[in-house]
């Protein structure tokens, strides 16, 4: 394949443009607060769901102190009845009198055993509300960390984004400048060789392996003529001359 020595050149140019480009590109998916974001995202959710477990315990215990003060109440307005009976005696045998009287004790003990029950599930009661508070705290703090990585992470990936259509702008022109053959070889070395096609030959060593080229390839090189696109034999990338200053 043959191409103006200067077209050949204008290779380096477009290489470094899609070096930069890719370089970019890897950076963008490789943003440090991409990593710390996704941490915070799962330690929120772990909050999230500490939230709601103690949310559904509460709102279990609530049902159980309810529970707790009914029968209770309920013990309360039957002692309070029978007290108003006995009070009065209206009516009542000496045996009926004695049972009521039994049966405010028993009453007694039933509401102090309730009472109990009542003050235990109230304290579970505090204590879950406690750590609700806790957790819902947690939860908003660290719904703010996440937003600000967030932030943080977009604005970093807009930055490189604006880069990139920078960068990119005069690659449309370069390439227009170089023959649709060359440029084809050019973009299938880039596919096959991670993204590096054209090098300079410099001081004998291949810019793209960075191997000094043999004395044989050297020669066969220099009696090329100036418009052959010459290879690397090790690396197979196109190695672009460039002609030494005239003194």
């Amino acid at each position: 394949m043959k191409a103006d020595p200067f077209v050949q050149a204008r290779l380096l140019d477009l290489q470094a443009l899609d070096t930069r480009l890719q370089q970019i590109d890897h950076a963008r998916g490789r943003v440090p607060q991409t990593v710390t974001l996704a941490e915070a995202e799962r330690e929120l959710q772990q909050v999230r769901d500490d939230v709601v477990r103690v949310e559904t315990t509460l709102s279990d215990i609530r049902r159980e102190v309810q529970r707790a003060e009914t029968d209770v109440q309920q013990v309360r307005d039957r002692a309070t009845r029978d007290q108003g009976r006995l009070d009065t005696g209206s009516g009542m045998t000496s045996k009926d009198l004695t049972a009521l009287q039994s049966e405010l004790e028993s009453l007694a003990r039933r509401q102090g055993d309730l009472e109990e029950i009542e003050i235990e599930a109230m304290e579970r009661q505090e204590a879950a509300e406690a750590r609700l508070t806790e957790r819902t705290a947690e939860q908003t703090r660290m719904q703010g960390e996440v937003d600000r990585i967030r932030e943080e992470r977009d604005a970093a990936v807009a930055e490189l984004d604006a880069e990139r259509v920078s960068v990119a702008g005069p690659r449309e022109d370069l390439v227009a400048g170089i023959d649709d053959a060359l440029l084809a070889l050019y973009e299938r070395i880039r596919a096959n060789s991670g993204g590096l096609a054209a090098a300079e030959l410099k001081h004998g060593r291949c810019g793209g392996c960075r191997l000094e080229l043999n004395p044989v390839d050297l020669g066969r090189i220099d009696k090329a003529a100036v418009d052959e696109v010459v290879r690397c034999e090790e690396c197979d990338r196109i190695l672009v001359r460039i002609p030494a200053p005239q003194s």
